[in-house]
């Protein structure tokens, strides 16, 4: 997918966080009323009415939106921003900018360009990134440049964060970890400006580290699942988007929890990236909140 999404043409996202008040709801409304919008979806979340938290996710349609979003700002600056709230407005027809990068499993990467080509992912797609080259055939022929960053030896990866980061940044809205077996250094995420996600195999933060299903056969486990999450300088620890479940015996062997391990990873991690996409994700301290679809 490139260029706009035609179906969204003249469609806004408009998302708005902040302290929980009275009156709200309404001023949004005021808003994109009294500047030619209609609301076509709305989702809001309060922590408490007193003393909470408010977050809502609104969805309108304006013609000629391209044209009037710089009143619209205005307009929301000026009405939300004395209430103490936050709010983010963006044109829905621009797809988000994403850079996957990935190492050796392919089940993540191929599946995310497989849903991109289908249109089942609104995205652009303008580089994937490895460590390795394992998956630089595959990936080609999606027709999606592919860029091998070799991760250096030992706990300083600052030359290869650095090559990542002059492909990146200035050029991709969203990083997604697609099984990229690198840990990602605090400065890093410090300077590439964007959020990254990341698919964890299992329970967070239950299985840490190399050979997780090994670790989960020995245990003997009767649930194995996959977390998607925004990647924060605490390994792992950053706030929960999507996670799923799927049930095991003894039976399995530890072969048969990575197959089906893959698949729950698969889907945890394209639900992450397109509700993210969809600005369906607000983050509030370590948690989110995620509006349904």
């Amino acid at each position: 997918m490139s260029g706009t999404i035609p179906e969204l043409v003249d469609h806004a996202s408009l998302i708005v966080h902040g302290p929980d008040q009275q009156g709200i709801v309404s001023q949004v409304a005021s808003v994109i009323s009294r500047n030619g919008g209609n609301i076509l979806s709305l989702d809001q979340h309060s922590t408490d009415p007193v003393d909470g938290q408010f977050f809502q996710r609104v969805v309108l349609h304006r013609p000629d939106l391209v044209a009037a979003m710089p009143d619209i700002r205005s307009d929301l600056a000026n009405t939300l921003e004395p209430m103490g709230l936050a709010w983010k407005l963006r044109d829905m027809s621009q797809p988000m900018r994403v850079a996957i990068l990935a190492s050796k499993s392919d089940h993540c990467i191929l599946d995310l360009l497989w849903r991109h080509r289908r249109g089942e992912l609104a995205v652009t797609i303008p580089m994937t990134i490895s460590n390795h080259t394992d998956v630089a055939d595959d990936v080609r022929q999606f027709g999606i440049p592919f860029f091998h960053v070799p991760s250096q030896t030992g706990p300083d990866k600052s030359q290869s964060e650095a090559e990542i980061l002059k492909l990146v940044q200035g050029n991709v809205d969203l990083i997604v970890l697609a099984r990229y077996m690198q840990v990602i250094s605090d400065d890093f995420l410090q300077n590439v400006g964007v959020p990254v996600i990341n698919i964890h195999h299992s329970f967070l933060p239950a299985f840490i580290g190399a050979g997780p299903y090994r670790k989960a056969k020995e245990r003997g486990v009767k649930l194995i699942g996959a977390t998607a999450h925004y990647v924060t300088e605490e390994l792992d620890e950053g706030p929960i988007i999507e996670q799923d479940v799927v049930r095991v015996t003894h039976a399995e062997t530890v072969h048969d929890l990575q197959s089906r391990g893959a698949d729950v990873e698969r889907a945890v991690l394209s639900r992450a990236v397109l509700w993210h996409a969809q600005d369906r994700v607000i983050r509030h301290g370590n948690h989110t909140i995620v509006f349904p679809s």
